[in-house]
């Protein structure tokens, strides 16, 4: 973790895998912010009423070497900008409080989900996409409005999607891909049994398929050729799912953006004919 921004969504990504007790502990570690050099291994166990076994156990499973590497690790991401950018939403803030820390919480998820990103995945998902005969795209609730924006996207460049956002459609899409073909899956927690059941059908029938994810270790990530994650911080009342929802969507701008830039001439040519195609219905 060379980044200190990717530090917290790193941390953020890995909590679902472990247990009640050991998440409590990576709570309590994450809430303390006065964490210096300085603070022993025994101090945080006690901290937590868990024994330094269970600390190491801990730290290990969130992906560093040991407790010291953790505590180094925090250190630096506390001390990063991102970090600061966010501070949760009181009942006695004003609207001009309010506006700030919205907007800084979303500050915070570009940056750290930027941090997070696998660079050669996201170059193999706009490959995919742009080589694929058939694109369908998978998501229910808030995740198949993501899908929705990003195939409105695509269309107005040329590039033909279709959005499944019902279960039985999504499994009857994959039945129908091939090798040709691509499927997106779109789930923040990763655990969406429609989605994941649809995907592996698509994976089967040999399509080549992209999670768009919160969670890297999630069962609908395992399953896919390709992983772009996105990551916010939760809060009580925003929620970590409305958070994630900007990260994911500028993630997705920058991927049409790559899809695109492979064929610039085709794509300027379809954006031309699909933007005169709609100014008729513009007043003024």
């Amino acid at each position: 973790m060379n980044d200190p921004r990717a530090v917290g969504p790193q941390i953020r990504m890995r909590l679902p895998s472990l247990t009640p007790l050991e998440g409590k502990v990576a709570a309590d570690i994450l809430d303390r912010r006065d964490i210096t050099e300085a603070t022993s291994l025994r101090e945080v166990a006690e901290g937590s009423g868990v024994s330094e076994a269970m600390v190491v156990k801990v730290a290990k499973k969130l992906g560093f070497a040991g407790f010291r590497e953790f505590r180094s690790g925090l250190i630096d991401y506390y001390g990063s900008d991102s970090a600061s950018l966010h501070s949760e939403i009181s009942a006695g803030d004003t609207a001009g409080e309010v506006v700030q820390k919205v907007f800084r919480t979303a500050m915070q998820a570009l940056e750290e989900t930027f941090a997070i990103l696998d660079l050669d995945g996201f170059e193999r998902a706009a490959e995919f996409l742009h080589r694929a005969r058939q694109r369908d795209f998978y998501g229910l609730g808030g995740s198949a409005q993501i899908a929705r924006d990003v195939s409105h996207k695509f269309l107005r460049i040329g590039i033909r999607t279709s959005v499944f956002d019902d279960a039985h459609m999504m499994m009857m899409s994959a039945a129908l891909l091939t090798p040709d073909d691509v499927a997106v899956a779109y789930s923040h927690s990763g655990t969406t049994s429609a989605v994941i059941e649809a995907l592996e059908l698509a994976r089967r029938n040999g399509a080549r398929t992209i999670a768009v994810t919160n969670y890297a270790d999630s069962p609908l990530a395992r399953l896919a050729d390709v992983v772009l994650c996105s990551t916010a911080q939760n809060s009580p009342l925003l929620g970590e799912n409305a958070t994630a929802r900007i990260a994911q969507l500028n993630l997705l701008d920058a991927l049409f953006v790559a899809v695109a830039q492979r064929d610039r001439k085709a794509a300027d040519a379809n954006l031309s004919r699909t933007m005169r195609a709609v100014q008729s219905k513009r007043r003024g």
